[in-house]
């Protein structure tokens, strides 16, 4: 059975301009990376939870902010990967520039026998739509096109 993750898209409108927040993964193996990389903020659940509210739970941990209010459902992709996102749109503001994210830890550099702590997200940022497809992971791009479908 493929891995699955949940997440939120937030979107906001800013003087009839639409942006979402995306958010950038941390650690090594992503420093460099750019296009193509960005993501909504999500993470795996398995069967014991909800969806939903493991989208909420992913979104505080990576962010440190609380996601309330009316979830829209986007439905789900398969990335490259084979991992299955499913997604809920949600209205709604938060900073940017004031995320704080969990860690993880993991060995860097490779074989080094050093390990080291990394935030798993490490900045996030609100985009306009069209930048946003650059950005984000290729797949997650159908989740651009559902909220657009929904306005």
């Amino acid at each position: 059975m493929p891995k699955r993750s949940a997440g939120l898209l937030l979107y906001r409108d800013t003087g009839g301009r639409l942006e979402v927040f995306l958010v950038h993964p941390g650690g090594p193996l992503w420093a460099k990376k750019d296009a193509g990389a960005w993501t909504i903020p999500k993470g795996e659940y398995d069967d014991s939870e909800e969806a939903l509210e493991a989208a909420k739970r992913e979104f505080l941990e990576e962010t440190g902010a609380a996601a309330d209010g009316g979830f829209v459902p986007l439905g789900e992709v398969r990335q490259a990967s084979g991992k299955l996102v499913k997604a809920w749109a949600l209205e709604s503001d938060v900073d940017a520039d004031a995320i704080q994210s969990n860690t993880f830890e993991m060995e860097w550099p490779p074989r080094s026998g050093k390990r080291g702590e990394f935030p798993e997200v490490d900045r996030a940022a609100w985009f306009s739509v069209e930048d946003a497809r650059e950005k984000i992971n290729p797949a997650q791009q159908q989740f651009l096109d559902r909220l657009l479908a929904l306005r």
